[in-house]
């Protein structure tokens, strides 16, 4: 049975691979920390609300296969 925890690899994505960290300085950092960094408020929700989608929606309207 395993425990409930962090998604690792997707924080190694983020740190690492997005935000260019070497791992030490990944591995020194708290998850709070890492978060903050990213720009996501801690514990905020990282699901999009039906607000936001309906934004991203309008900005990125659905093209109509004629319309390419």
């Amino acid at each position: 049975m395993s425990a409930p925890g962090f998604d690792w690899r997707a924080l190694m994505q983020v740190g690492i691979g997005h935000l260019g960290m070497s791992p030490e300085v990944f591995w020194n950092l708290t998850p709070v920390e890492l978060l903050l960094v990213a720009g996501i408020a801690p514990g905020s929700s990282l699901a999009m609300t039906r607000k936001e989608l309906d934004a991203l929606r309008e900005k990125f309207p659905d093209l109509d296969r004629g319309e390419e």
